[in-house]
């Protein structure tokens, strides 16, 4: 047994459970992916970063090779199919553009590709096998053209979810065609017209329906049984509950996935986000506007995975403001900026956090506690510089867990910022202490400080030492007036 025991939420015995790997050498975690049709918004961006923490957990406490995160890209859609009719375009052009621009954006963030990002159009043969098993299981039918998953042969259909028939009916906005026994039935397999993407099959020309993609892929790189799925909770009725259905009866010596996690949704300003409120942001608009990704993800965690979350411009700016404060007190260290950070020295307090399912805002709290700590305390001004860079190093290594690389955004902070002499300003405010303490007239000392603060410096006194550090708003071009 590992030395942390992670507790995680399963939404499907809808407790907090000791979290067991049915192998502690391959623990095995499927996350649904985008359906690549266009730019990620905020929304399809939260389940990304969550889980991204979540694989850097596992890491941590099983190891870096003992972990299999798969993570699937949906390029067969209708919606895909409209866009392309709509563009003119080609639609592998379409979804190998969405899909450059989605890993792009999702790095920005600091996500690390997972294991394995399969496309559903790269495993057809294996989901027309999966149908043609659940067909001659009793489980499925065909009908014009298309073949169902009949709902009435899994007694165990709406745990996952907890909702009645009735709810799901009306949850599901399902289509009561005239082919379906139950209109609970959904769809495996439908027929491709001319100009839809479509592929040889025993029912004929056509295309899988959205839901048998996962249940295919997932058995095909992590088994039968594996220990986590995960997504955002819009999924969890129908896509994964359809999900439990069809891959337990095609394989009901398995167990398919024992723990479910779902993310909550996401906010903008109080409101939920849409085009027509006007406050409907991509990753890429934000990044293209100047907020950096490592701001994007402190925002997302510091809310909790299960509650719904918030962007608001004002916890941008704090995040902002925090993270740049993370890369200045480290940018002035060359001994920690050329050295390599051991993932073990992250801070104890940290990684029990996250093992409580995922408590990100209370990893957060605590690696902002240790943060302040370097350059503002009497007690870190005490240590030895060899103590000095250990601190650092925990530091870094706890921000490092939940992905934040301060180490690099340090270095980012001596490339970015052509610096003026600064020197020059130390002497002068010692300069302007010096007649202050003599005159008792503090009013030209005081308006140095200002000034300075309104340039983007960072103005730090005490009695022995000025230190003036560059904020991520520094401007060189107004401290010449100051000369």
């Amino acid at each position: 047994m590992p030395e942390t025991q992670i507790k995680l939420h399963n939404t499907r015995t809808r407790k907090k459970e000791e979290f067991v790997p049915l192998d502690e050498k391959n623990v095995r975690m499927y996350v649904c992916g985008p359906t690549v049709y266009d730019r990620a918004h905020l929304g399809n961006a939260r389940p990304v970063v969550v889980f991204d923490v979540l694989n850097r957990l596992l890491r941590h406490v099983y190891g870096e090779d003992a972990v299999t995160y798969v993570r699937n890209f949906t390029d067969v859609d209708d919606k895909i199919n409209a866009r392309a009719a709509e563009s003119g375009r080609k639609i592998g052009d379409i979804t190998e553009e969405t899909i450059g621009w989605f890993l792009e954006d999702m790095a920005a963030l600091g996500a690390r590709e997972p294991d394995a990002m399969p496309r559903a159009t790269e495993f057809i043969p294996q989901m027309v096998e999966m149908i043609e098993g659940l067909i001659a299981k009793g489980h499925a039918y065909e009908a014009e053209g298309h073949v169902l998953f009949a709902v009435g042969s899994y007694a165990a259909y709406g745990k996952l979810s907890g909702r009645s028939i009735d709810d799901m009916i009306a949850g599901a906005r399902v289509e009561v065609a005239p082919y379906k026994r139950n209109p609970m039935d959904f769809v495996l397999w439908k027929p491709s017209t001319e100009g839809q993407p479509g592929w040889d099959s025993p029912w004929g020309y056509g295309r899988p329906g959205w839901h048998i993609e996962c249940s295919a892929m997932a058995y095909e790189l992590l088994g039968e049984s594996f220990d986590i799925h995960g997504g955002g909770n819009d999924l969890m009725f129908p896509h994964h509950e359809n999900e439990i259905a069809q891959s337990c009866c095609a394989h009901p010596e398995g167990e398919f996935a024992q723990v479910w996690m779902h993310n909550e949704m996401l906010q903008v300003e109080g409101k939920k986000m849409s085009k027509s409120l006007g406050n409907f942001f991509t990753v890429r608009d934000l990044l293209d506007h100047g907020i950096p990704g490592e701001v994007i993800r402190f925002v997302f965690l510091s809310t909790h995975y299960r509650k719904p979350m918030d962007w608001t411009a004002e916890k941008a700016k704090e995040a902002k403001d925090e993270v740049s404060s993370w890369a200045r007190k480290l940018s002035g260290n060359e001994d920690l900026l050329q050295s390599t950070i051991d993932p073990h020295l992250c801070d104890s307090t940290v990684v029990e956090a996250l093992a409580d399912d995922l408590n990100t805002s209370l990893a957060l709290t605590r690696i902002k506690q240790l943060a302040r700590f370097i350059d503002n305390s009497p007690e870190y001004l005490s240590l030895s510089d060899e103590d000095q860079l250990r601190h650092e190093k925990i530091f870094a290594s706890s921000a490092k867990l939940v992905g934040f690389d301060v180490i690099e955004l340090a270095r980012q902070e001596l490339d970015r910022l052509d610096v003026a002499d600064l020197e020059h300003f130390e002497l002068s405010l010692a300069e302007e202490r010096l007649i202050a303490i003599e005159s008792k007239d503090f009013s030209k000392l005081d308006q140095l400080k200002q000034a300075l603060n309104d340039a983007g410096v960072e103005v730090q006194m005490s009695k022995s030492d000025i230190k003036l550090t560059p904020r991520s708003d520094f401007d060189p071009s107004k401290l010449e007036a100051l000369r």
